[in-house]
């Protein structure tokens, strides 16, 4: 490169060295040189902005360096410019005011990516935001999981994952961290005096479907999300427990996060005859629908769900309900029913961002309408009990006939 701009210099030198020699005025080689200069700055000028994009990005990027630079020059610290990037980068999106828009490194992308295809280290647990202190409750714990093993309970509030605060993170953002601690032991700090725990964050396989046949002759399917392989493994556990002799079913969403409308689908495809499952609307108002055929399961069915029911769990009690073709149990949800995209960035980083809406077969916006209702409201005195596979609706058979579910007990009280 240097060997090129010595070149150039040289062949400038000779040019105007020629202009002199042929006897043109000095005052006309300067004017000359003053307009290829100026030419020049135009020209490169143009292109930078052409480059990033217009005028308006030009400046953005040009605030940005700046701010970079005075905090290069300035702050007392040594600056790590990867972490002010990435600060950076989430800022954006979280300007957005959208809660289930955000940023990912690419340490938390590649977290990401192996938690859609239920193959992650998962410490067993569910949270939400908790608003009054600025952290996250635990909602539930898996018996047997890290979690569990570590002594984390439900009600607990975590504030701190490693020593970094969780003020102003999203759920899915501290879901995404939690998972990048792949193979690791790491802190969580719990709120209210109750000091910190190690959790030892092994790997292990999620399941995303559990599922087991209930004394009173009820199918009860649990599904943990709704990420790849859930629809199909969801479909074969209620084959399974039919050829069992299920006269009933229960269906958990309880806790559950979404995942992908391709999973949800093929669930409800399996249940409901031909018609529309739900369709998806995006920023031009052009509209995806998504249909089922004929082949359909006509049996009691009762969904349950409740405020950590978030995305396409949330649209598929919705789908049930508007269809009459279940009875939902349990509490209202927030209408998380923005679909969301992912997108890669150059850099191995990418962007979480809502594209799309879901809309039920009649055409509601669930979000807009603010959630799911169930059609019977029923809360669990015991939030330790939601949704657990042992102890509760029974010993290791699953076949007991009481239950501190107090949810899944009205479910299968109704279905009795």
């Amino acid at each position: 490169m240097k060997y090129l701009i010595l070149r150039l210099l040289r062949k400038i030198y000779f040019f105007f060295k020629r202009l002199l020699n042929a006897g043109i005025p000095l005052k006309f080689v300067v004017i000359l040189c003053a307009l290829v200069g100026a030419f020049t700055y135009l020209g490169t000028h143009n292109s930078m902005i052409r480059d990033v994009g217009g005028t308006e990005d030009y400046a953005e990027a040009k605030r940005y360096i700046e701010i970079k630079d005075v905090l290069d020059e300035h702050f007392i610290e040594p600056v790590d410019r990867s972490v002010m990037a990435d600060a950076a980068a989430s800022s954006m999106v979280l300007g957005l005011g959208d809660p289930w828009s955000y940023f990912m490194t690419a340490d938390e992308y590649k977290a990401y990516q192996l938690s859609t295809a239920n193959d992650y280290a998962d410490i067993g647990l569910s949270i939400v935001k908790d608003e009054a202190n600025g952290g996250f409750q635990v909602i539930s714990v898996y018996p047997g999981s890290p979690a569990a093993n570590a002594g984390v309970g439900t009600g607990m509030i975590i504030t701190a994952l490693d020593g970094e605060k969780l003020l102003g993170y999203t759920t899915d953002e501290v879901r995404t961290k939690i998972r990048g601690k792949l193979n690791t032991k790491f802190v969580l700090e719990i709120a209210n005096g109750q000091g910190s725990i190690e959790v030892d964050c092994t790997n292990v396989n999620a399941e995303s479907v559990n599922f087991r046949m209930e004394k009173t002759g009820a199918a009860y399917i649990q599904i943990h999300n709704f990420e790849a392989g859930s629809g199909q493994s969801a479909v074969d556990a209620i084959e399974y427990l039919l050829g069992q002799g299920a006269d009933s079913l229960v269906i958990d969403v309880r806790n559950n996060p979404g995942g992908l409308a391709t999973e949800t689908a093929v669930l409800l495809d399996y249940l409901l005859p031909a018609g529309r499952l739900f369709s998806e609307v995006d920023k031009k108002g052009v509209v995806s629908v998504t249909e089922s055929d004929s082949m359909n399961l006509q049996m009691p069915t009762c969904v349950l769900l409740n405020s950590g029911t978030y995305g396409e769990a949330e649209l598929f009690a919705a789908v049930m309900k508007e269809w009459n073709w279940a009875t939902l149990m349990g509490e209202p949800t927030y209408g998380n029913t923005r679909s969301q995209e992912t997108i890669p960035l150059s850099d191995g980083s990418a962007i979480r961002l809502s594209t799309r809406s879901y809309l039920t077969p009649s055409g509601v916006d669930i979000c807009a309408t603010g959630g799911v209702v169930p059609d019977f409201i029923v809360y669990n005195s015991d939030e330790s009990a939601t949704g657990t596979t042992e102890g509760t609706t029974g010993g290791e058979d699953g076949t007991a006939s009481i239950s501190d579910d107090d949810q899944l007990m009205a479910a299968l009280r109704l279905l009795s």
